[in-house]
């Protein structure tokens, strides 16, 4: 039955129709740009080819569309029973992406058949690069709280399809208090449910599309953000303020919107009050579901620190570690879960858990001031403290001065407010008078290298840095 369904089958009229779906779920200059450059070369025995204008045409057709095209052919009657694509010879005009009469012959070198065999993207081709979810962080192993259940509950209505006609999600918190967790769960379900999923860090979109700006390939950018089912933007308080990087933040936000996909973005502060992003875009975010996570309670860090230290006994058997141990890593007030777990960390590398009860106690004594000791310490102090050694004014590490005697302590306090604090290259810029977070990265590269190539220099940081510990 089936056969003769693919031998009856009139696919100009279906691929026709296909044409219409691919245009109404793609829009109108993604369809043009890529599906709407495609003739119909042949379809023998369900055997369809499709006809590019160039290799690339075929290529990112093949890598990035090759499934809609099939769901489209099969939503119109169609059975397709293999699709592929060549490169065509310029040949006679065309009506409506369609031969004009029999099938026509085509180019034979190089064809790329997408369907059923399994797309590969050619590396070099493509413009994006995006990270992959990591399985450890999904919603199984998010450990819900007061302070987080109502981002957990969002992100799993809003990839389960139950925020119906919302298209953006909006995470924000504090460093640590586990938005990253969050988006990379929320990627990993949409995998799952057979949606594409786009994952980045802002300084990845920033740092990507100003690449292919510079080579001349906004175009393949823009169709391959725009091709995901869903794209995830983390950090976004990192975007660099360029006007180009900021106008197709906005183009994108824009376009999910119209094509009703979803978008869901994490940054340290809610919409209004996000530094370093243009007030179009800002008002743009603000439309979406903005949802706050704050820093967990006692009981939920608690809770975070016991699912690890069993995640650790359960592959060391021979090993246990103390409740009460957990209870006063979880007893510190101003920690968040990624303090914790470095708390964790080093503890189980410090003693080897040796189960010594009096080494156990003195490295959670250890880990702990010093630990506290840096969390305490804020930029200001350092500021303050750096200024105070060097007989400086604080306000000299505001000004514009470029002379040695101000150039060199403004520096050193870039690079221990790197070292020292968990505060954002782009945040420690900005408290220096608001330069650019290349400042600060050049700034922490020259002090480090002067501590390699001057002992005596080396001294005067390590004393510094134990001045800003003992006395934050």
């Amino acid at each position: 039955m089936t056969e003769a369904l693919i031998r009856n089958t009139d696919w100009q009229i279906v691929w026709s129709k296909a044409r219409e779906t691919l245009r109404r779920d793609l829009g109108g200059p993604t369809f043009e740009a890529w599906i709407g450059k495609l003739t119909l070369l042949d379809w023998g025995k369900g055997e369809i080819r499709f006809g590019a204008p160039k290799p690339f045409v075929r290529n990112w057709v093949s890598n990035n569309y090759a499934g809609r095209i099939e769901k489209a052919l099969r939503a119109a009657g169609g059975v397709p029973v293999s699709i592929t694509i060549v490169v065509e010879q310029p040949e006679a005009p065309r009506i409506g992406g369609a031969a004009s009469s029999a099938p026509l012959p085509a180019e034979p070198a190089a064809p790329v058949t997408v369907l059923p065999v399994h797309r590969v993207s050619p590396p070099a081709e493509r413009a994006l690069s995006f990270r992959s979810p990591d399985p450890a962080l999904s919603f199984a192993t998010f450990l819900e709280g007061p302070s987080n259940v109502a981002a957990l509950r969002a992100a799993r209505a809003f990839v389960g399809d139950e925020a119906e006609g919302v298209s953006l999600l909006v995470l924000h918190g504090g460093f640590g208090f586990g938005k990253t967790h969050l988006l990379n769960a929320t990627a990993l379900e949409a995998q799952r449910r057979g949606q594409r999923t786009l994952l980045l860090g802002a300084e990845d979109f920033m740092r990507q599309f100003l690449g292919a700006l510079n080579r001349r390939e906004t175009l393949g950018f823009k169709e391959e953000l725009r091709a995901a089912d869903m794209l995830l933007i983390d950090d976004l308080q990192h975007l660099c303020r360029s006007t180009a990087t900021m106008s197709e933040l906005l183009h994108t936000l824009n376009a999910y919107s119209d094509l009703r996909r979803k978008l869901v973005i994490a940054a340290d502060k809610p919409p209004p009050l996000i530094e370093n992003v243009a007030a179009d875009v800002r008002s743009r975010l603000s439309g979406g579901i903005t949802i706050g996570i704050d820093k967990p309670d006692r009981a939920t860090r608690l809770a975070i620190l016991k699912a690890r230290a069993e995640d650790y006994c359960r592959k060391r058997p021979q090993t246990t570690i103390p409740e009460e141990v957990l209870e006063r890593i979880a007893g510190l007030e101003d920690t968040t879960p990624r303090d914790m777990i470095g708390f964790f960390n080093n503890l189980t590398i410090h003693v080897g858990l040796t189960q010594n009860p009096l080494a156990l106690n003195q490295a959670v004594n250890t880990i702990i001031s010093r630990g506290t000791a840096a969390r305490r310490t804020s930029i200001e102090d350092i500021q303050r403290k750096i200024a105070d050694f060097y007989k400086l004014d604080l306000r000299d590490f505001q000004s514009s001065q470029r002379s040695r005697r101000v150039a060199r302590p403004r520096q050193v306090a870039m690079f221990l407010a790197r070292a020292i604090t968990e505060r954002s290259l782009p945040e420690i810029g900005r408290r220096f008078g608001g330069r650019d977070h290349t400042t600060v990265l050049h700034a922490c590269r020259r002090i480090a290298a002067l501590c390699d190539e001057d002992p005596a220099f080396r001294q005067e940081i390590d004393f510094l840095k134990q001045v800003l510990d003992s006395n934050p």
